[in-house]
Protein backbone atom coordinates (compact mmCIF):
# COMPACT_ATOMS: atom_id res chain seq x y z
CA UNK A 1 0.00 0.00 0.00
CA UNK A 2 1.25 3.90 -0.54
CA UNK A 3 1.56 5.91 2.58
CA UNK A 4 -0.56 9.23 3.12
CA UNK A 5 2.48 11.39 1.53
CA UNK A 6 2.08 9.42 -2.04
CA UNK A 7 -2.22 9.67 -1.64
CA UNK A 8 -1.71 13.50 -1.19
CA UNK A 9 0.48 14.34 -4.24
CA UNK A 10 -2.90 12.77 -6.14
CA UNK A 11 -5.02 15.27 -4.43
CA UNK A 12 -3.83 17.84 -7.11
CA UNK A 13 -2.89 15.98 -9.89
CA UNK A 14 -3.03 18.67 -12.06
CA UNK A 15 -0.63 20.91 -10.51
CA UNK A 16 1.35 17.79 -8.76
CA UNK A 17 1.98 15.87 -12.85
CA UNK A 18 4.45 18.77 -14.49
CA UNK A 19 7.00 21.22 -13.01
CA UNK A 20 7.40 24.63 -14.58
CA UNK A 21 8.88 23.45 -17.29
CA UNK A 22 5.80 21.29 -18.39
CA UNK A 23 7.83 17.87 -17.77
CA UNK A 24 6.29 15.29 -15.79
CA UNK A 25 7.79 15.41 -12.28
CA UNK A 26 9.99 12.78 -11.05
CA UNK A 27 8.18 12.09 -7.94
CA UNK A 28 4.63 11.61 -9.57
CA UNK A 29 5.75 8.78 -11.45
CA UNK A 30 7.55 7.40 -8.77
CA UNK A 31 4.66 7.21 -7.19
CA UNK A 32 2.76 5.28 -9.97
CA UNK A 33 5.83 2.91 -10.08
CA UNK A 34 5.27 2.04 -6.64
CA UNK A 35 1.91 1.54 -6.68
CA UNK A 36 2.35 -0.36 -9.26
CA UNK A 37 4.76 -2.38 -7.79
CA UNK A 38 2.20 -2.91 -4.70
CA UNK A 39 -0.21 -4.06 -7.17
CA UNK A 40 -2.61 -1.45 -5.36
CA UNK A 41 -5.14 -0.62 -8.06
CA UNK A 42 -6.63 1.96 -5.84
CA UNK A 43 -4.30 4.15 -4.99
CA UNK A 44 -2.89 3.93 -8.70
CA UNK A 45 -6.76 5.37 -9.60
CA UNK A 46 -6.24 8.22 -7.44
CA UNK A 47 -2.99 8.89 -8.57
CA UNK A 48 -3.59 8.51 -12.96
CA UNK A 49 -7.55 8.94 -13.63
CA UNK A 50 -8.06 12.38 -13.46
CA UNK A 51 -5.14 12.64 -15.89
CA UNK A 52 -5.91 14.43 -19.36
CA UNK A 53 -5.16 11.18 -22.25
CA UNK A 54 -2.06 13.57 -23.23
CA UNK A 55 -0.68 13.63 -19.64
CA UNK A 56 -1.45 9.94 -19.34
CA UNK A 57 0.48 9.19 -22.51
CA UNK A 58 3.47 11.46 -21.31
CA UNK A 59 3.03 9.31 -18.10
CA UNK A 60 2.86 6.02 -19.52
CA UNK A 61 6.28 7.25 -21.88
CA UNK A 62 8.62 8.22 -18.72
CA UNK A 63 7.50 4.49 -17.01
CA UNK A 64 9.61 1.39 -17.02
CA UNK A 65 8.61 -0.95 -19.84
CA UNK A 66 7.58 -3.46 -17.56
CA UNK A 67 5.22 -1.60 -15.72
CA UNK A 68 3.09 -0.12 -18.66
CA UNK A 69 0.98 -2.82 -19.55
CA UNK A 70 0.71 -3.60 -15.57
CA UNK A 71 -0.75 -0.23 -14.89
CA UNK A 72 -3.34 -0.79 -18.01
CA UNK A 73 -4.39 -4.22 -16.10
CA UNK A 74 -4.54 -2.90 -12.83
CA UNK A 75 -6.83 0.22 -13.77
CA UNK A 76 -8.84 -2.15 -16.19
CA UNK A 77 -12.22 -0.41 -17.11
CA UNK A 78 -10.68 2.99 -15.66
CA UNK A 79 -8.04 3.06 -18.23
CA UNK A 80 -8.64 5.36 -21.52
CA UNK A 81 -7.34 3.84 -24.62
CA UNK A 82 -6.86 7.13 -26.27
CA UNK A 83 -3.45 7.52 -24.37
CA UNK A 84 -2.20 4.78 -26.54
CA UNK A 85 -2.50 7.42 -29.15
CA UNK A 86 -0.08 9.97 -27.50
CA UNK A 87 2.87 7.43 -26.98
CA UNK A 88 5.92 6.83 -29.56
CA UNK A 89 4.11 3.84 -32.16
CA UNK A 90 7.19 1.64 -30.79
CA UNK A 91 6.47 2.21 -27.08
CA UNK A 92 2.11 1.45 -28.25
CA UNK A 93 3.52 -1.57 -29.80
CA UNK A 94 5.40 -2.85 -26.96
CA UNK A 95 2.34 -2.65 -24.91
CA UNK A 96 -0.02 -3.90 -26.98
CA UNK A 97 1.50 -7.31 -27.41
CA UNK A 98 1.92 -7.59 -23.74
CA UNK A 99 -2.25 -7.00 -23.23
CA UNK A 100 -4.07 -9.63 -23.70
CA UNK A 101 -6.57 -9.26 -26.59
CA UNK A 102 -9.86 -8.86 -24.78
CA UNK A 103 -8.27 -6.57 -22.48
CA UNK A 104 -7.64 -4.37 -25.72
CA UNK A 105 -10.64 -5.12 -27.62
CA UNK A 106 -12.58 -3.92 -24.49
CA UNK A 107 -10.78 -0.75 -24.53
CA UNK A 108 -10.84 0.08 -28.62
CA UNK A 109 -14.76 -1.01 -28.44
CA UNK A 110 -15.35 3.04 -26.31
CA UNK A 111 -13.04 5.33 -28.56
CA UNK A 112 -13.84 7.16 -31.07
CA UNK A 113 -12.76 5.12 -34.44
CA UNK A 114 -10.23 7.58 -35.99
CA UNK A 115 -8.17 6.50 -33.06
CA UNK A 116 -9.45 2.89 -32.65
CA UNK A 117 -7.62 2.85 -36.18
CA UNK A 118 -4.93 4.47 -34.89
CA UNK A 119 -4.22 1.60 -32.13
CA UNK A 120 -4.96 -1.11 -34.52
CA UNK A 121 -3.08 -0.59 -37.91
CA UNK A 122 0.22 -1.56 -36.64
CA UNK A 123 -0.71 -4.66 -35.13
CA UNK A 124 -0.20 -7.95 -36.58
CA UNK A 125 -3.08 -9.68 -38.93
CA UNK A 126 -3.73 -12.35 -36.84
CA UNK A 127 -3.95 -10.33 -34.00
CA UNK A 128 -6.36 -7.53 -35.38
CA UNK A 129 -8.42 -9.89 -36.43
CA UNK A 130 -8.91 -11.54 -33.48
CA UNK A 131 -9.54 -8.28 -31.60
CA UNK A 132 -12.24 -6.98 -34.33
CA UNK A 133 -14.00 -10.47 -34.17
CA UNK A 134 -14.48 -9.74 -30.23
CA UNK A 135 -16.47 -6.06 -31.43
CA UNK A 136 -19.99 -5.55 -31.59
CA UNK A 137 -21.12 -6.19 -35.69
CA UNK A 138 -21.52 -2.69 -36.45
CA UNK A 139 -17.94 -1.00 -35.06
CA UNK A 140 -16.78 -4.25 -36.34
CA UNK A 141 -17.57 -2.99 -40.24
CA UNK A 142 -16.73 0.67 -39.66
CA UNK A 143 -13.29 -0.31 -38.60
CA UNK A 144 -12.23 -3.11 -41.07
CA UNK A 145 -13.52 0.04 -43.60
CA UNK A 146 -11.06 2.50 -42.62
CA UNK A 147 -8.10 -0.17 -42.31
CA UNK A 148 -8.57 -1.18 -45.83
CA UNK A 149 -8.06 2.63 -47.02
CA UNK A 150 -4.76 3.34 -47.46
CA UNK A 151 -1.98 4.22 -44.91
CA UNK A 152 -1.66 8.40 -44.56
CA UNK A 153 -4.92 8.47 -45.74
CA UNK A 154 -8.08 10.59 -45.19
CA UNK A 155 -9.91 7.59 -44.57
CA UNK A 156 -7.76 6.23 -42.11
CA UNK A 157 -7.70 9.24 -40.61
CA UNK A 158 -11.45 9.87 -40.29
CA UNK A 159 -14.08 8.72 -37.84
CA UNK A 160 -16.87 6.99 -38.67
CA UNK A 161 -19.17 8.62 -36.00
CA UNK A 162 -21.12 11.40 -37.40
CA UNK A 163 -24.58 13.16 -37.93
CA UNK A 164 -26.29 12.75 -41.35
CA UNK A 165 -30.14 13.54 -41.89
CA UNK A 166 -32.37 13.96 -45.04
CA UNK A 167 -33.51 16.96 -46.56
CA UNK A 168 -36.73 16.82 -46.38
CA UNK A 169 -36.33 17.16 -42.29
CA UNK A 170 -37.21 19.81 -40.65
CA UNK A 171 -34.55 22.14 -38.15
CA UNK A 172 -37.26 21.11 -35.31
CA UNK A 173 -36.70 17.31 -35.98
CA UNK A 174 -33.09 17.45 -36.56
CA UNK A 175 -32.91 18.77 -32.78
CA UNK A 176 -35.30 16.89 -31.52
CA UNK A 177 -33.26 13.98 -33.35
CA UNK A 178 -30.43 15.02 -31.40
CA UNK A 179 -31.71 15.74 -28.42
CA UNK A 180 -33.25 11.74 -27.82
CA UNK A 181 -30.47 10.17 -29.39
CA UNK A 182 -28.07 8.75 -27.11
CA UNK A 183 -25.07 7.30 -29.93
CA UNK A 184 -24.10 10.56 -30.96
CA UNK A 185 -20.54 11.29 -31.97
CA UNK A 186 -18.89 13.08 -28.33
CA UNK A 187 -18.47 16.39 -30.55
CA UNK A 188 -19.27 17.50 -33.36
CA UNK A 189 -19.77 21.01 -35.52
CA UNK A 190 -22.06 20.71 -38.34
CA UNK A 191 -24.64 18.29 -39.20
CA UNK A 192 -24.35 16.42 -42.74
CA UNK A 193 -27.58 16.06 -45.60
CA UNK A 194 -27.84 12.54 -47.89
CA UNK A 195 -29.78 11.17 -49.80
CA UNK A 196 -31.94 7.49 -48.93
CA UNK A 197 -28.90 6.41 -51.32
CA UNK A 198 -25.95 8.07 -48.34
CA UNK A 199 -24.91 10.10 -50.94
CA UNK A 200 -23.67 13.03 -49.18
CA UNK A 201 -25.56 16.66 -50.22
CA UNK A 202 -24.44 19.19 -47.98
CA UNK A 203 -23.72 20.24 -44.19
CA UNK A 204 -25.51 23.10 -42.34
CA UNK A 205 -23.14 24.27 -39.35
CA UNK A 206 -24.76 24.22 -35.96
CA UNK A 207 -24.70 27.74 -35.60
CA UNK A 208 -26.87 28.50 -38.52
CA UNK A 209 -29.27 25.47 -37.25
CA UNK A 210 -29.63 26.85 -34.14
CA UNK A 211 -30.57 30.06 -35.20
CA UNK A 212 -33.18 28.98 -37.60
CA UNK A 213 -37.09 28.14 -36.79
CA UNK A 214 -38.04 25.01 -36.25
CA UNK A 215 -40.61 24.63 -39.39
CA UNK A 216 -37.66 25.62 -41.93
CA UNK A 217 -36.82 22.54 -44.16
CA UNK A 218 -32.74 21.43 -43.88
CA UNK A 219 -32.64 21.74 -47.56
CA UNK A 220 -32.84 25.52 -47.19
CA UNK A 221 -30.09 25.65 -44.61
CA UNK A 222 -27.38 23.29 -45.97
CA UNK A 223 -24.69 24.39 -48.33
CA UNK A 224 -24.46 22.20 -51.02
CA UNK A 225 -20.99 23.63 -51.95
CA UNK A 226 -19.51 22.05 -48.90
CA UNK A 227 -16.00 21.32 -49.72
CA UNK A 228 -15.03 17.62 -48.62
CA UNK A 229 -12.12 15.15 -49.04
CA UNK A 230 -12.28 11.41 -50.59
CA UNK A 231 -11.35 8.73 -48.33
CA UNK A 232 -8.30 8.27 -50.84
CA UNK A 233 -7.23 11.34 -50.53
CA UNK A 234 -3.73 11.80 -49.00
CA UNK A 235 -3.31 13.14 -45.84
CA UNK A 236 -0.90 15.72 -46.24
CA UNK A 237 -3.40 16.96 -49.06
CA UNK A 238 -6.31 17.22 -46.62
CA UNK A 239 -4.22 19.19 -44.01
CA UNK A 240 -3.18 21.41 -47.10
CA UNK A 241 -7.13 21.92 -47.61
CA UNK A 242 -7.91 22.76 -44.05
CA UNK A 243 -5.07 25.30 -44.06
CA UNK A 244 -6.08 27.30 -47.19
CA UNK A 245 -9.93 27.34 -46.50
CA UNK A 246 -9.44 27.75 -42.89
CA UNK A 247 -11.80 24.38 -42.23
CA UNK A 248 -12.54 22.86 -38.51
CA UNK A 249 -14.39 19.76 -39.95
CA UNK A 250 -14.93 18.27 -43.63
CA UNK A 251 -16.77 15.04 -44.29
CA UNK A 252 -15.40 12.71 -46.26
CA UNK A 253 -16.35 10.55 -48.99
CA UNK A 254 -15.97 7.25 -51.04
CA UNK A 255 -15.26 6.97 -55.17
CA UNK A 256 -19.58 7.22 -55.36
CA UNK A 257 -19.52 10.18 -53.49
CA UNK A 258 -21.16 8.50 -50.48
CA UNK A 259 -20.37 10.26 -46.92
CA UNK A 260 -18.34 7.49 -45.04
CA UNK A 261 -17.14 9.71 -42.32
CA UNK A 262 -15.74 13.05 -40.75
CA UNK A 263 -12.17 14.56 -40.52
CA UNK A 264 -11.82 17.31 -37.90
CA UNK A 265 -9.07 19.93 -37.15
CA UNK A 266 -7.74 17.71 -33.65
CA UNK A 267 -6.85 14.94 -36.83
CA UNK A 268 -5.26 17.64 -39.02
CA UNK A 269 -3.10 19.06 -36.17
CA UNK A 270 -1.48 15.64 -35.66
CA UNK A 271 -1.05 15.43 -39.41
CA UNK A 272 0.83 18.90 -39.47
CA UNK A 273 3.21 17.95 -36.97
CA UNK A 274 4.15 14.57 -38.49
CA UNK A 275 4.60 15.87 -41.38
CA UNK A 276 6.76 18.27 -40.58
CA UNK A 277 8.58 15.92 -38.20
CA UNK A 278 8.90 13.89 -41.18
CA UNK A 279 10.42 16.62 -43.79
CA UNK A 280 12.76 17.75 -40.70
CA UNK A 281 14.11 14.12 -40.02
CA UNK A 282 14.17 13.39 -43.53
CA UNK A 283 16.67 16.56 -44.07
CA UNK A 284 19.23 14.93 -41.25
CA UNK A 285 19.01 11.28 -43.02
CA UNK A 286 16.62 9.95 -40.23
CA UNK A 287 13.48 8.34 -41.16
CA UNK A 288 10.29 9.92 -40.42
CA UNK A 289 9.32 7.17 -38.55
CA UNK A 290 12.24 7.17 -35.92
CA UNK A 291 11.43 7.56 -32.17
CA UNK A 292 13.68 8.54 -29.01
CA UNK A 293 12.02 4.57 -27.69
CA UNK A 294 13.84 2.95 -31.05
CA UNK A 295 16.46 0.40 -30.14
CA UNK A 296 19.93 0.57 -30.84
CA UNK A 297 19.55 -2.25 -33.44
CA UNK A 298 16.66 0.07 -35.21
CA UNK A 299 18.54 3.45 -35.13
CA UNK A 300 21.61 1.70 -37.10
CA UNK A 301 19.79 -0.08 -39.51
CA UNK A 302 17.79 3.13 -40.14
CA UNK A 303 20.74 5.89 -40.26
CA UNK A 304 23.20 3.33 -41.96
CA UNK A 305 22.01 3.99 -45.96
CA UNK A 306 22.39 7.84 -45.59
CA UNK A 307 25.84 7.20 -43.95
CA UNK A 308 26.91 5.19 -46.76
CA UNK A 309 25.53 7.90 -49.52
CA UNK A 310 27.38 10.50 -47.73
CA UNK A 311 30.72 8.25 -48.05
CA UNK A 312 29.99 7.56 -51.66
CA UNK A 313 29.78 11.69 -52.28
CA UNK A 314 33.02 11.81 -50.21
CA UNK A 315 35.15 9.69 -51.95
CA UNK A 316 34.15 12.05 -55.06
CA UNK A 317 35.44 14.83 -53.56
CA UNK A 318 38.33 13.25 -52.57
CA UNK A 319 39.17 12.45 -55.96
CA UNK A 320 38.54 15.82 -57.19
CA UNK A 321 41.30 16.68 -54.31
CA UNK A 322 43.67 13.67 -55.50
CA UNK A 323 43.04 15.20 -59.40
CA UNK A 324 44.94 18.35 -57.93
CA UNK A 325 47.66 16.21 -55.59
CA UNK A 326 50.55 18.22 -57.00
CA UNK A 327 48.77 21.72 -56.79
CA UNK A 328 48.47 21.10 -52.95
CA UNK A 329 52.22 19.84 -52.06
CA UNK A 330 53.32 22.77 -54.12
CA UNK A 331 51.48 25.24 -51.91
CA UNK A 332 50.26 23.91 -48.68
CA UNK A 333 48.38 27.06 -48.10
CA UNK A 334 45.36 25.18 -50.52
CA UNK A 335 45.17 22.37 -48.35
CA UNK A 336 44.82 24.72 -45.19
CA UNK A 337 42.12 27.03 -47.28
CA UNK A 338 40.15 23.86 -48.89
CA UNK A 339 37.63 22.98 -46.25
CA UNK A 340 36.76 26.75 -45.81
CA UNK A 341 35.57 26.91 -49.26
CA UNK A 342 33.88 23.38 -48.90
CA UNK A 343 32.06 24.33 -45.86
CA UNK A 344 30.97 27.60 -46.78
CA UNK A 345 28.99 26.04 -50.15
CA UNK A 346 27.80 23.35 -48.07
CA UNK A 347 26.04 25.47 -45.78
CA UNK A 348 24.97 27.96 -48.16
CA UNK A 349 24.15 24.65 -50.26
CA UNK A 350 22.00 23.40 -46.79
CA UNK A 351 20.26 27.04 -46.32
CA UNK A 352 18.67 26.87 -50.15
CA UNK A 353 17.50 23.32 -50.07
CA UNK A 354 15.90 23.68 -46.70
CA UNK A 355 14.04 26.21 -48.17
CA UNK A 356 13.17 24.49 -51.51
CA UNK A 357 11.83 21.44 -49.89
CA UNK A 358 9.52 23.04 -47.13
CA UNK A 359 8.46 25.35 -50.54
CA UNK A 360 7.53 22.31 -52.15
CA UNK A 361 6.01 20.31 -49.54
CA UNK A 362 3.38 23.19 -49.45
CA UNK A 363 3.19 23.78 -52.43
CA UNK A 364 4.31 27.27 -52.77
CA UNK A 365 7.00 26.82 -55.25
CA UNK A 366 5.20 25.66 -58.53
CA UNK A 367 5.41 25.93 -61.89
CA UNK A 368 4.27 29.45 -62.12
CA UNK A 369 6.90 30.62 -59.52
CA UNK A 370 9.88 28.14 -60.18
CA UNK A 371 12.02 30.45 -62.74
CA UNK A 372 11.79 33.62 -60.73
CA UNK A 373 12.77 31.91 -57.23
CA UNK A 374 15.86 30.51 -59.10
CA UNK A 375 16.55 33.38 -60.57
CA UNK A 376 16.31 35.08 -56.65
CA UNK A 377 18.71 32.34 -55.15
CA UNK A 378 20.96 32.54 -57.50
CA UNK A 379 21.33 36.51 -57.25
CA UNK A 380 21.41 36.01 -53.06
CA UNK A 381 24.18 33.50 -53.94
CA UNK A 382 26.23 35.66 -56.11
CA UNK A 383 25.65 38.59 -53.58
CA UNK A 384 26.63 36.63 -50.68
CA UNK A 385 29.64 34.84 -52.77
CA UNK A 386 31.11 38.62 -53.51
CA UNK A 387 30.59 39.40 -49.74
CA UNK A 388 32.53 36.38 -48.51
CA UNK A 389 35.40 36.61 -51.37
CA UNK A 390 35.93 39.92 -49.99
CA UNK A 391 36.21 38.79 -45.92
CA UNK A 392 38.02 35.71 -47.25
CA UNK A 393 40.50 37.32 -49.66
CA UNK A 394 41.74 39.50 -47.41
CA UNK A 395 42.38 36.80 -44.38
CA UNK A 396 43.81 34.72 -46.62
CA UNK A 397 46.21 37.71 -48.53
CA UNK A 398 47.73 38.69 -44.94
CA UNK A 399 47.37 35.71 -43.06
CA UNK A 400 49.80 33.58 -45.67
CA UNK A 401 51.06 37.07 -47.35
CA UNK A 402 50.22 36.16 -50.86
CA UNK A 403 47.65 38.56 -52.20
CA UNK A 404 47.19 36.32 -55.40
CA UNK A 405 46.10 34.09 -52.89
CA UNK A 406 43.06 36.24 -51.62
CA UNK A 407 42.16 37.03 -55.05
CA UNK A 408 42.00 33.08 -56.19
CA UNK A 409 40.07 31.90 -53.40
CA UNK A 410 37.95 35.45 -53.46
CA UNK A 411 37.28 33.99 -56.89
CA UNK A 412 36.40 30.39 -55.81
CA UNK A 413 33.84 31.44 -52.92
CA UNK A 414 31.70 33.55 -55.58
CA UNK A 415 31.61 30.49 -57.84
CA UNK A 416 30.54 28.00 -54.95
CA UNK A 417 27.98 30.28 -53.58
CA UNK A 418 26.45 30.83 -56.65
CA UNK A 419 26.64 26.92 -57.25
CA UNK A 420 25.34 26.29 -53.76
CA UNK A 421 22.37 28.33 -54.62
CA UNK A 422 21.42 26.69 -58.07
CA UNK A 423 22.21 23.15 -56.42
CA UNK A 424 20.18 23.96 -53.34
CA UNK A 425 16.77 24.62 -55.21
CA UNK A 426 17.39 22.70 -58.36
CA UNK A 427 18.15 19.44 -56.89
CA UNK A 428 15.03 19.27 -55.06
CA UNK A 429 12.53 20.37 -57.93
CA UNK A 430 14.21 18.08 -60.05
CA UNK A 431 13.51 15.16 -57.57
CA UNK A 432 10.14 15.99 -57.03
CA UNK A 433 9.23 16.23 -60.48
CA UNK A 434 10.78 12.76 -61.19
CA UNK A 435 8.38 11.09 -58.51
CA UNK A 436 10.90 10.88 -55.35
CA UNK A 437 10.71 12.91 -52.04
CA UNK A 438 12.77 15.60 -51.86
CA UNK A 439 13.53 15.85 -48.17
CA UNK A 440 14.68 12.29 -48.63
CA UNK A 441 17.15 12.37 -51.58
CA UNK A 442 18.31 16.35 -51.52
CA UNK A 443 21.21 16.11 -49.49
CA UNK A 444 23.49 13.58 -50.48
CA UNK A 445 22.85 15.45 -54.26
CA UNK A 446 23.52 19.18 -52.91
CA UNK A 447 26.25 18.02 -50.34
CA UNK A 448 28.03 16.20 -54.05
CA UNK A 449 27.70 19.51 -55.98
CA UNK A 450 28.56 21.93 -53.50
CA UNK A 451 31.90 20.55 -52.41
CA UNK A 452 32.66 18.95 -55.72
CA UNK A 453 32.54 22.33 -57.76
CA UNK A 454 34.04 24.15 -54.36
CA UNK A 455 37.38 22.30 -54.42
CA UNK A 456 37.40 21.44 -58.34
CA UNK A 457 36.76 25.91 -58.40
CA UNK A 458 39.46 26.83 -56.05
CA UNK A 459 42.40 24.21 -56.86
CA UNK A 460 41.30 24.77 -60.55
CA UNK A 461 41.64 28.55 -60.21
CA UNK A 462 44.82 28.27 -58.34
CA UNK A 463 46.30 25.87 -60.06
CA UNK A 464 45.89 27.86 -63.53
CA UNK A 465 46.85 31.37 -61.51
CA UNK A 466 49.97 30.17 -60.23
CA UNK A 467 50.78 28.11 -62.62
CA UNK A 468 51.13 24.78 -60.39
CA UNK A 469 51.63 21.32 -61.78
Amino acid sequence: MLDEQDIAVTSTPASAFRDEDGLVKREFVESVDRAIEAADAGALRDLVVSLHEADLGDLLEALQAEHRPRLIELLGKDFDFTALTEVDDTIREEILEELAPATVAEGVRELDSDDAVTILQDLPTQEREEILGQLPPLDRVALARSLLFPEDSAGRRMQTEFIAVPQFWTVGQTIDYMRETEDLPDRFYEIYVVNPAHRFLGAVPLDRLLRTKRPVLISHLMDKERRRVRATDDQEEVARLFERYDLVAAPVVDDSDRLVGVITIDDIVDVIEEEADEDLKALGGVKGDEELSDSVWMIVRSRFPWLLANLATALVSASVIRYFEGSIQQMVALAVLMPIVASMGGNAGTQTMTVAVRALATRDLSNANTWRVVRRELLVGMINGLGFALIMGSVAAVWFNVTDLGLVIGLAMVTVLAAAALGGILIPIALERIGVDPAVSSGPFVTTVTDVVGFFSFLGIATLWFGLR
